[in-house]
């Protein structure tokens, strides 16, 4: 297996001892079919054990090792270090606080990512009563869903959490309180969920401040996206539904929807 030797600039932040963070260089052999994250392994294990980074899956599936390298985000675990030169930059996603080093706190977003109610809502409904909006369930209780149903949220659904949209998205570099790309993916997931009922509570939430309006549509939030969400079409679709919902509440009123917050 054929070895060069790669520079890497990585971010270093101890908040015990550091006010601002600062860079490190280390110079390593590298293998031509290495990860980007096997080389932050290789520093952490056999060079420098105080760098703190975050992996877990190296399969690409739990979106633990999301950072910046060489200014973009990207899955360490699934990025080539041989798509980069000599030297490599890594740092700490944007658009978080950071913790220490490499790893970003993302508090922010699990609060975010609840305030989409991201769970199948169903309301109370008289027994024997089916309809669109209440499908038919099977003799085991469950509700059926065909596989033309499925296919309507799927790709909105295949969603990992690993916060490259948000790092990517330069609406929440400025607002803070944006909901975000991937939260508001996933409230859209469940509003196309044949199963769910819940659609008018979450474009309560998609017609308030910070939510599906404040989208500049920059696009940058799929143009990242390692799973292919495609997190930029599930806003603006999220938008066209919250606009069509608020429209229709004024012309047939539903029990507990707010006729305000519209745009």
């Amino acid at each position: 297996m054929s070895e060069s030797k790669k520079t890497f600039v990585i971010t270093r932040f101890d908040p015990d001892k550091d006010e601002v963070p600062k860079t490190q260089e280390y110079e390593i052999p590298v293998h031509e079919d290495w990860k980007v994250l096997d080389a932050i392994n290789f520093i952490k294990d056999e060079v420098d054990p105080t760098i703190s980074h975050r992996w877990s899956c190296r399969m690409a599936v739990c979106g633990s090792c999301g950072m910046m390298v060489n200014g973009e985000p990207k899955l360490t675990c699934k990025t080539r270090l041989s798509d980069y030169g000599d030297r490599v930059i890594v740092e700490p996603l944007a658009n978080f606080p950071v913790i220490r080093d490499l790893v970003s706190e993302l508090d922010g977003f699990m609060e975010k990512f609840q305030a989409v109610k991201p769970w199948v809502i169903r309301a109370k409904e008289e027994a024997g009563a089916v309809s669109a909006s209440n499908p038919p369930k099977s003799s085991k209780g469950t509700f059926v869903q065909s596989a033309a149903e499925l296919a309507e949220f799927k790709q909105f659904s295949l969603c990992i959490n690993c916060m490259l949209c948000y790092a990517a998205c330069p609406v929440v570099a400025n607002e803070p309180e944006f909901l975000g790309p991937a939260a508001i993916a996933l409230g859209h997931r469940y509003n196309l969920d044949s199963r769910d009922q819940g659609l008018d509570e979450r474009n309560e939430v998609f017609r308030g401040e910070g939510t599906v309006f404040s989208c500049s549509f920059a696009n940058e939030c799929s143009e990242v996206c390692p799973k292919n969400v495609d997190p930029a079409a599930a806003v603006n679709q999220a938008k066209f539904g919250a606009v069509i919902d608020w429209a229709t509440s004024l012309v047939l009123p539903r029990p507990g929807a707010s006729k305000e917050g519209g745009k």
